[in-house]
């Protein structure tokens, strides 16, 4: 017996619909449903836990939503090294890669061992605050992101590598993604993609004042330390963009790899094939429009 814990989207319309499918059927094939308390469902059957009990709770999780849900799926439970099969109920569904109609045969063969698990590299963030403080330590699927707040106006970020420095960025702040993150904002800033399985951080400008500041690949265990100089106001620190705080001079943010990848069931479709799908990845603008 299994024990399949479940994660919804906010807007619980379809994913309300399909987890009433799919607990009852759990449950017929001898397993333990579990939901959050957080989610506000209570399906018939289903054991309900909080949030932070997730993880114990469950030997796999579904997420059904896309890939914010993800987001905090992976915040949940992947430090404890539960695998998560997401199913696709968003737009993009980059990390969410089965439909809903592939739910109940790609749960089975989760269930089974017959789906292969890819590892997705995480970032470890830390952030301490001036004045003595303790240190708020937080886990990122996709990036962390330094950037202006409501101000249109450029920030000075002073960024080391392993203890040296790297540049004074002047830009409307930077971004740290991971492989599996560099398809989101660092994509749209114009940022390098790397594929998943790479060892490596993007450190990508947003808008840099200075055309010199091209992006950098940083390998995964190096250490990158973000500190503001002492004119910079209404700066903001954003990890995953799930979580927010006020960034002044004095703080101290680091990044390196976290300790535990995400574990998350692989979908058929190759990564490529998930690129020219979402992406219209390398396709001639003439077959994307029939």
């Amino acid at each position: 017996m299994s024990r399949v814990g479940f994660i919804l989207k906010p807007d619980k319309s379809r994913a309300g619909v399909l987890l009433d499918d799919l607990v009852p059927w759990v449950r017929g094939q001898g397993h333990t449903a579990v939901v959050t308390t957080e989610d506000q469902v209570g399906p018939a059957g289903a054991e309900i836990v909080p949030d932070d009990q997730l993880a114990e709770a469950c030997d796999l999780v579904v997420v059904l939503g896309g890939d914010g849900t993800m987001l905090r799926a992976a915040r949940l439970v992947a430090d404890a090294g539960r695998p998560v099969l997401g199913i696709n109920l968003g737009q993009l569904g980059f990390l969410t890669g089965f439909a809903p109609e592939e739910a109940r045969a790609s749960l089975t063969a989760a269930l089974a061992g017959q789906l292969a698990i890819s590892e997705r590299m995480r970032l470890a963030v830390t952030f301490q605050r001036t004045g003595g403080a303790p240190p708020i330590a937080l886990t990122a699927l996709n990036d962390a992101v330094i950037h202006q707040g409501a101000m249109a106006r450029l920030v000075e970020i002073i960024v080391h590598i392993d203890g040296e420095l790297v540049a004074d960025y002047r830009a409307d702040g930077l971004i740290v993604a991971t492989p599996t993150g560099s398809t989101a904002y660092n994509m749209a800033a114009g940022g390098p993609i790397l594929i998943p399985g790479q060892a490596a951080m993007a450190l990508t400008p947003i808008c840099a004042h200075s055309l010199t500041n091209r992006p950098l690949v940083v390998p995964a265990r190096s250490k990158i330390r973000f500190q503001l100089s002492e004119e910079s106001r209404g700066v903001v620190l954003t990890v995953d963009g799930q979580w927010a705080h006020s960034f002044g001079p004095g703080d101290v943010a680091e990044m390196t790899s976290a300790a535990m990848p995400l574990r998350l069931f692989a979908a058929k479709k190759s990564y490529f094939d998930i690129m020219r799908d979402k992406l219209h990845w390398g396709l001639r603008s003439d077959r994307r429009a029939r």
